[in-house]
């Protein structure tokens, strides 16, 4: 049986990470949009580096925080279809407690 406050924790770790894409895309926006109104060249520009290091690093933290994001729909997809905490892998129940912990997990210890 999956505790009622897994989804509430899902639902609270939906909003957190879609503020975070939010923030992500915006600063990944910021960085193009400065880099455009320059002529740096990342290659000779001692500053260039850094503009090509910062843009592939938000471009990075953005594609994991899309990743969680779809994680979280399909965990909430699977409550949503009335899934009962049972393991994916071995069928035996996943603790209360880590449904609470890990809400987009559906392995329990021993099989994760």
């Amino acid at each position: 049986m999956v505790p009622p406050e897994v989804r509430a924790a899902l639902d609270a770790l939906r909003r957190q990470t879609l503020e975070r894409v939010h923030d992500l895309e915006r600063d990944r926006s910021r960085i193009v949009d400065a880099s455009r109104s320059s002529n740096a060249d990342d290659e000779h520009d001692p500053e260039g580096q850094t503009i090509a290091w910062d843009r592939e690093q938000t471009a990075a933290l953005l594609r994991d925080a899309r990743a969680r994001l779809a994680e979280i729909d399909v965990a909430s997809a699977r409550l949503d279809g009335g899934w009962d905490g049972s393991c994916e892998v071995c069928g035996g129940p996943i603790p209360p407690g880590r449904l609470l912990a890990r809400p987009t997990t559906a392995r329990c210890v021993g099989c994760a």
